[in-house]
């Protein structure tokens, strides 16, 4: 066999194979594009009247939200502007949930409790990143499938490179006559829409993997000359639990970090698990982005500020290759770009659902036409 039909046997093999979980992933790749702007239109009671005295202190905040799930895990407590509710994020891994108090921010009057784990976009979510299956079975199936993905637009744009130069124009354009049959249209479907849209794909494709496998982010991390730890990692304290300090509550962060960054998005705030664990709060800069956010931890007793021996930690402190991994999230779902960039990944997603279908009816046809060439030779 030649090396295109290696290469298209493969394609075609692996095609079929993958064809369903790829189509899953990429139209719940579009419904999760636009997940912020949707629902944007109808969460006003995240919005408060700004009132002139103090705002809820986290310690007041969570013991506030704990009435409502007591025997559940305060993730971490969100506060933004003024005029916005403090969400308290609840979350267990086993069993799961994950659910959200608003608090006004003034009052502590709670104003709703949303489950994260139901609704549309947490349905889209699942299918999108595990198929609606168990986590440990879905995952995998995803993981394994995108990673064939990757090779299958790499043969693909093989299998298109024609083999004259003058057959190259019929493969940029859909060339339709009246007289076109389908199975021709079905073909520049598949190689035409394929070829415009194969480098979106492998981007898309590439840093959904990057979020799933570890050892391919340390690979890609460390090729690009990253020197510290490709993970996420909460120092511990600078002084010990048994030593005697003057204790400076956690409750005086939100206040000093909102005077260091005054036009901040948010401050997000991790509650410590352990005596031994620093206090961890995640500063965004940019609405609907977050590559850029600083990640920094401070000791449960004096608030001195540690630094992480990991890519996440203050952005301006990042180097090219943590900033390359710090985008990976933005740039998977368009966000990198504003609100084009993600109107680009809505119609890379759609078009790329749009491949294993045509896919699969040129594999179709060809085995349909072959079977009744078959048929029609014994009737004869």
């Amino acid at each position: 066999m030649t090396f295109k039909k290696i290469i298209f046997q493969l394609h075609k093999i692996l095609g079929l194979s993958t064809g369903l979980v790829v189509f899953i992933v990429a139209i719940t790749g579009c419904g999760w594009a636009f997940k912020e702007e949707i629902e944007s239109l109808y969460d006003d009671y995240k919005k408060v009247v700004p009132e002139n005295r103090p705002i809820l202190t986290p310690t007041k905040a969570k013991d506030l939200a704990k009435q409502i799930f007591p025997d559940n895990t305060v993730h971490g407590t969100l506060f933004k502007k003024r005029d916005d509710a403090i969400e308290v994020i609840f979350y267990d891994a086993e069993p799961e949930f994950y659910q959200s108090v608003f608090l006004n921010p003034y009052s502590g009057e709670v104003i709703q409790v949303d489950d994260h784990l139901s609704g549309f976009f947490a349905f889209v979510l699942k299918g999108h990143m595990r198929l609606w299956l168990p986590k440990n079975i879905g995952e995998q199936i995803v993981g394994v499938s995108i990673l064939i993905f990757i090779f299958i637009i790499i043969s693909g744009f093989i299998l298109w490179l024609p083999k004259k130069r003058k057959n190259l124009r019929q493969r940029l354009k859909f060339d339709w006559k009246s007289t076109t049959r389908w199975k021709r249209k079905n073909f520049d479907l598949h190689t035409v829409i394929g070829f415009y849209i194969c480098a979106f794909s492998l981007v898309l494709a590439f840093t959904g993997s990057l979020m799933s496998y570890n050892w391919l982010k340390y690979a890609v991390y460390k090729s690009v000359g990253g020197e510290k730890e490709p993970v996420f990692m909460i120092p511990e304290n600078i002084r010990k639990a048994d030593e005697k300090e003057d204790v400076l509550p956690m409750d005086y962060l939100i206040t000093k970090l909102s005077i260091e960054n005054p036009d901040a998005e948010s401050f997000e705030l991790h509650y410590p698990h352990t005596s031994e664990e620093s206090i961890y709060v995640e500063v965004s800069h940019s609405k609907g982005l977050y590559y850029d956010a600083d990640y920094r931890f401070f000791d449960q007793k004096t608030l001195e500020e540690i630094e992480t021996p990991s890519i996440y930690g203050k952005y301006e402190n990042a180097g090219v290759a943590e900033k390359i991994l710090r985008m990976n999230y933005d740039i998977h779902i368009g966000a990198i770009g504003g609100i084009v960039g993600k109107i680009i990944a809505f119609l890379i997603s759609l078009l790329t659902a749009s491949l294993p279908v045509t896919g699969a009816l040129l594999w179709y046809g060809r085995t349909y036409k072959r079977k009744k060439k078959v048929l029609d030779g014994v009737k004869a």
